[in-house]
């Protein structure tokens, strides 16, 4: 799941990025939140991976 946390992270990126330089209207703002949220998902994903589990989980 870290693998896939990292390429959400930098699709997410690119989505942002192709957005601001393609789109020129209200389009824009819905893919730049839709990659702002895809960074959140693959950020949520690595955070996860990264947690020190606790108790039983070991």
């Amino acid at each position: 799941m870290r693998y896939a946390g990292f390429l959400f992270l930098s699709s997410g990126w690119i989505i942002v990025l192709a957005a601001v330089v393609l789109l020129k209207s209200a389009a824009q703002a819905g893919f730049a939140l839709t990659g702002f949220a895809v960074q959140l998902l693959g950020l949520t994903l690595v955070v996860r991976t990264h947690v020190i589990p606790h108790g039983d989980k070991r």
